[in-house]
């Protein structure tokens, strides 16, 4: 059975109950999913690269809070700017950490050969392409499509979300030759199933994805050890230095099974 910690890393628990249940519904049978956010005060969504200064050190506190506790296997950082991910590995322990966007082209990449990524806003794009060509995947995205929306947007009328996605992501699929769509933010949510029938093309959710990608990375550490290595970049940060990174206890909302 794997324990895995989704990481809203935004100072407001808004979401933290509908992604729960959500999880919940797509995890494989006999995973726990916990999901948390940040305590205190802080941004509502990280829409403006600017605003993942602000939230960096309590993230980097809550990886170390779910690190020293020793009982989950894997975690994500709900982003798909994928904030910090090299980071929380130098903290993460034996604990395997992954991210949206990271997860999200790894499964498209297996599913089909040309990616169209659909995010709320152009001003999301060149962070996200970056990710792309971090991760080898430049000569596989066929485009980014602009559903004109911000964060906060997608799950206040589920309908139009839903229309404004099927509409994109049929205009990628006929236009722009993309055989597989990936949702570029963690509240484009609960839509994929849908938006699959429509287009005929799978069609990656940005919170399954990375949550089954987790299952399947603790796994990988648990039968085989298979872990984060410490032998290069993600060497785990010194004890002496461990000082600077206080350990943060999220609003966290456990998996009630």
């Amino acid at each position: 059975m794997a324990r895995i910690l989704w990481i809203n890393p935004v100072g407001s628990d808004a979401y933290d109950a509908p992604i729960g249940a959500e999880l919940r519904a797509e995890a494989a049978p006999g995973t726990r999913v916990d999901v948390c956010s940040l305590p205190g005060d802080g941004p509502c969504h990280l829409e403006w690269t600017a605003l993942e200064a602000v939230v960096a050190g309590p993230t980097m506190g809550v990886i170390r809070w779910a690190a020293e506790r020793g009982d989950y296997d894997a975690a994500v950082i709900g982003c798909f700017y994928d904030p910090f991910l090299r980071a929380a590995r130098q903290l993460s322990g034996q604990m395997a950490v992954t991210a949206p966007a990271e997860a999200c082209l790894h499964v498209a990449s297996v599913i089909g050969e040309r990616i169209s990524i659909l995010v709320g806003r152009k001003t999301w794009i060149p962070e996200m392409h970056e990710n792309v060509l971090k991760y080898g995947f430049g000569d596989r995205v066929a485009s980014f499509r602009v559903l004109g929306m911000n964060v906060e947007d997608f799950q206040t009328d589920p309908e139009f979300t839903q229309q404004r996605i099927i509409t994109e992501a049929e205009a990628a699929v006929e236009e722009d030759r993309a055989d597989v769509v990936v949702l570029g933010c963690t509240l484009e949510f609960g839509f994929y199933r849908e938006v699959q029938r429509k287009t005929g093309a799978p069609v990656v959710d940005p919170i399954t994805a990375p949550l089954r990608y987790a299952e399947f990375l603790a796994t990988l550490g648990a039968d085989h050890g298979w872990r984060t290595s410490r032998a290069g970049g993600y060497r785990s940060v010194a004890p002496r230095e461990l000082s600077w990174i206080p350990v943060v206890e999220p609003n966290l909302h456990a998996d009630p099974r």
